[in-house]
């Protein structure tokens, strides 16, 4: 997707309705953005934290961290070039430069919303999740049913709710094949209870 976004920017360089435009500069920090997520990915720890109590957690990732307070920064610095220099550039640039603003403001929100400011937590009876508007879903293993990949993360579906938490924490995988395994024990479990 990085460069297919990097493309369309340095095709629309060469249309004369958009030539004006810093599209340079933003597949460079496009790049830049990408390179970045690769060489964080390779860091990320891939088990959960053990907290007291046996109870794993999962933490955000240097991943999400950058994403979330890149985007935010990225977002005041053109915020200001908007501000300050609004009067010196042209209009459209000024309204690119805007909608870069609201955008990049509205990714960091999200990002911080589903990601940094959450919290999912495990042990061997239940899972755990708080959203940062402080909502808790608790499911016990024993009523999982699926566990599906999807564009916000990983979901968990049981019979009383659902968790969605992100795949780039670090620990996400561990707890995407814990709760496949169990989601299958259980579908053993009922199919045998429906057998005999």
């Amino acid at each position: 997707m990085p460069l297919v976004t990097i493309s369309v920017l340095i095709l629309l360089k060469y249309i004369p309705a958009t030539a004006h435009l810093p599209l340079s500069r933003a597949a460079g920090v496009v790049a830049f953005g990408y390179a970045a997520f690769l060489a964080l990915r390779l860091v990320q720890p891939e088990d959960a934290i053990v907290v007291e109590g046996g109870w794993a957690e999962l933490r955000p990732s240097m991943v999400e961290y950058f994403a979330c307070y890149g985007a935010a920064a990225l977002a005041a610095i053109l915020l200001f070039a908007v501000i300050f220099m609004g009067s010196a550039v042209d209009t459209t640039q000024l309204i690119a430069t805007y909608l870069a603003v609201l955008l990049l403001a509205g990714g960091a929100i999200g990002i911080g919303m589903a990601g940094l400011f959450t919290n999912t937590a495990w042990d061997h009876r239940q899972v755990k999740h708080r959203t940062a508007l402080g909502r808790e879903t608790t499911l016990d293993w024993s009523d999982v049913r699926s566990v599906r990949p999807n564009w916000r993360g990983v979901t968990i579906a049981g019979t009383t709710g659902r968790i969605t938490f992100s795949q780039f924490h670090g620990g996400a995988a561990q707890l995407a094949k814990h709760a496949s395994n169990r989601a299958r024990r259980n579908a053993e479990t009922a199919t045998k209870a429906f057998a005999v």
